[in-house]
């Protein structure tokens, strides 16, 4: 933050801060006029967002008796970080049960699975999931995975 301060008027510097949870960004970032000087709010995605989505981000990808709808539908809320997420984990699970080049509702199941419940990894770090786990101030109410703030089945 002293370095933000620091620059001269004449600097051609740009930051660009992206985060998932704003309820959670360190307050100075706001205390002060000129640190943040534009804040653009992007939407999550609709019905049709998250369809193409989750084309773009299984290209390469050969998706074997996924119901697409069905996955629209579960991903109602999600950000697209998630969605990314989603399936990249998909396509490890298909990999690990040694089939790389198709990936199967079980392991797109079984991403979701692992993505609402906060992550394996998040889990051993911080017990992210668990029941004795909370969340860090200034976080209030139950933590969810970024971008994806309800769990619909």
């Amino acid at each position: 933050m002293n370095q933000l301060d620091g620059l001269a008027d004449d600097a051609d510097v740009l930051f660009v801060l992206t985060t998932n949870r704003p309820d959670i960004l360190e307050p100075a970032l706001a205390a002060r006029p000129g640190r943040v000087d534009l804040v653009v709010e992007m939407p999550i995605p609709d019905a049709a967002g998250r369809g193409r989505l989750i084309e773009l981000y299984a290209r390469g990808m050969t998706l074997d008796g996924i119901d697409l709808d069905r996955l629209v539908e579960r991903t109602d809320g999600a950000s697209p970080a998630y969605i990314k997420e989603l399936l990249r984990k998909a396509a490890l699970f298909a990999a690990l049960a040694g089939s790389a080049d198709k990936v199967g509702q079980q392991h797109m199941d079984d991403a979701m699975t692992e993505l609402e419940a906060g992550g394996e990894l998040a889990k051993r770090i911080v017990g992210f999931g668990s029941a004795g786990f909370v969340p860090p101030s200034p976080s209030v109410g139950p933590m969810r995975p970024a971008g994806f703030p309800e769990v619909r089945r």
